[in-house]
């Protein structure tokens, strides 16, 4: 099954510098269709300064604090064919989580960015084991990065 080219459109609002090349978004994608047989059909990838990053968690998600990423699904497809989205991703604190992890910037942004695209195909983290599982995926698609 051919992977359908995702149209994929980044956004920086920061003053930080984004380590993944742009044609890196699509062949991730890509390669999520081909394992998990969802296909992106539009998603948004927009960085954003941790006081963004805040303003969207109080205004959609009732919670005050800073985070890595906030994902947003839009389409109602039902099987995982046409998904459509939008991450908002803290460069900022990925920056710092990447320090803190002892991670290259480029390895933790790309980890974020599979994890919005996990979250996007469906998969949560609100549990211990689903948080298992998830890290198991990224770990498994950076493999493949």
């Amino acid at each position: 099954m051919a992977s359908p080219s995702a149209d994929i459109q980044v956004f920086n609002q920061t003053e930080s510098d984004i380590p993944i090349a742009a044609e890196k978004y699509s062949s991730v994608a890509s390669t999520l269709f081909e394992s998990e047989g969802c296909a992106f059909n539009f998603v948004e990838v927009v960085y954003v300064d941790e006081n963004e990053i805040v303003r969207i968690n109080k205004e959609y998600l009732e919670r005050d604090y800073v985070t890595d990423i906030i994902t947003f699904r839009y389409d109602e497809s039902p099987d995982n064919q046409a998904i459509e989205g939008t991450m908002f991703c803290c460069a900022p604190r990925i920056r710092q989580q990447a320090a803190e992890f002892n991670e290259s910037p480029k390895e933790e942004f790309l980890r974020i960015y599979i994890h919005g695209l996990l979250h996007l195909a469906g998969y949560e983290d609100k549990t211990d084991k689903q948080k298992q599982q998830m890290t198991a995926k990224e770990n498994e698609y950076l493999g493949k990065s």
